[in-house]
């Protein structure tokens, strides 16, 4: 299954005419990563983001010119980002956001390129400039601030363990002791494990060097479930609104635990590009307002409300200076 995935992604990330250069060093891109940089040093409150506006700037204006806004997206998150087996359609929470800044920006909600993405490639896909954004359930944190820039959040979740049924395993805590755990590569999840393991084996013998087995850190973190089923890991260690997903395809597994992280989802732009961000975090304001009647509670209800009841609103916007 990690094999599918990575063939998936090397058939989706096509090239694509970059929005900037990568030729010489660019004085003010360094100024972007030195500004950034001091950000994450000074990291109180990593969800906090520019203030919204609807006015155009270069990246804006070069995504108009293309007429068409190139998002990346999971195409295998259920309810957040996958593709429905009928239609061959992607929909879910993440892709109804991704339409609304498509719809905002150009005037439609299907002028808009989905390119499916791993989630250790989600950084790079924006350095790089093969996606404008990334709607990908990718968490804000004080690391990430440095390499890439987020909208305001627009959805809260927890890190949390999924277990088969009837496992001994009770959450992230000392039942985990030599148990196999799997995880994504570049995620949050994995990070928790390395600060705090409680003995579980997280990392591969080759982990992220040739000879790779990919069993326990893996491309995309469905692959931790086929994992699961397969009997080769015996717990997964992800977001919460993912593991939901998870265990609605599954019945044979569950949710373990509390959540142990408070995590704040955000939209992704490259370092620099303000002008989008802004634009992004306007959208925001309008998909929030209206309360119950939001759009951002009207996804919620289709989508998450089956596997994570009883959130009554999103998240509020923080913003900077800036």
């Amino acid at each position: 299954m990690a094999t599918a995935c990575v063939v998936t992604a090397s058939l989706t990330l096509l090239p694509l005419a970059h929005s900037t250069s990568e030729k010489a060093p660019d004085r003010a891109a360094q100024r972007v990563v030195t500004a950034a940089s001091a950000a994450a040093e000074d990291c109180s409150e990593p969800e906090a983001s520019l203030p919204p506006s609807t006015a155009d700037g270069p990246t804006i204006e070069r995504i108009k010119a293309r007429k068409k806004l190139i998002v990346g997206v999971d195409q295998n998150s259920y309810r957040w980002g996958y593709r429905d087996p009928e239609s061959n359609q992607l929909q879910g929470f993440d892709i109804d956001l991704a339409r609304a800044i498509a719809n905002d920006i150009l005037g439609s909600p299907d002028a808009i390129i989905f390119l499916a993405i791993p989630t250790n490639q989600r950084v790079p896909a924006l350095e790089k400039g093969t996606v404008d954004l990334v709607v990908r359930t990718m968490t804000i944190n004080c690391a990430r601030i440095d390499q890439v820039a987020f909208s305001t959040a627009y959805f809260q979740a927890g890190q949390q363990v999924l277990a088969p049924k009837g496992s001994s395993i009770t959450g992230r805590d000392a039942s985990l002791a030599g148990k196999r755990v799997c995880t994504a590569e570049g995620s949050t999840a994995y990070e928790a494990l390395k600060e705090k393991s409680f003995g579980a084996i997280y990392q591969d013998k080759n982990d992220g060097k040739p000879g790779d087995e990919d069993l326990l850190t893996v491309p995309n973190q469905l692959d931790c479930l086929v994992r699961l089923q397969l009997g080769e890991v015996d717990a997964v260690v992800t977001d919460n609104a993912l593991a939901a997903g998870q265990a609605a395809q599954d019945p044979t597994v569950e949710l373990t635990g509390k959540p142990f992280t408070t995590e704040y989802y955000g939209v992704a732009a490259k370092l620099g590009n303000d002008d989008l961000v802004r634009r992004v975090n306007a959208v925001l304001v309008g998909y929030r307002a209206g309360g119950d009647n939001s759009p951002w509670m009207t996804s919620y209800r289709k989508w998450l409300a089956a596997g994570l009841p009883g959130i009554t609103a999103p998240p509020p916007a923080k913003y900077r200076n800036g």
